[in-house]
């Protein structure tokens, strides 16, 4: 392995963390606010929260633009503005249905 090549992997592998980690904290939010469900403790759910980081560009601009103007580490609230809650309600049906 090159030197570029093992760099472009770490890259792009803190780019697909990034991609899991807002997914997870978006279906956990949408579960607690929409479906007064609560998939993972306020502790857990906190602390994915603040390891979100909205200056990794991730592919896709509308979701990295609207994660940085929208979301806040601090509450579940930023959900309800969150531009794919269909695509939310069907991760979470899938996953988390009770």
């Amino acid at each position: 392995m090159t030197l570029n090549s093992g760099i472009v992997r770490s890259k792009m592998n803190k780019i697909s963390e990034e991609i899991k980690r807002r997914i997870k904290v978006s279906v956990a939010a949408y579960a607690y606010e929409m479906k007064n469900d609560s998939i993972m403790t306020d502790e857990q759910f906190d602390s994915e929260c603040k390891k979100v980081d909205v200056t990794i560009t991730t592919g896709n601009d509308m979701l990295d633009k609207w994660f940085r103007q929208e979301f806040d580490p601090c509450t579940g609230q930023w959900i309800h503005k969150h531009p794919q809650l269909k695509r939310l309600d069907a991760l979470y049906q899938q996953y988390y249905r009770s």
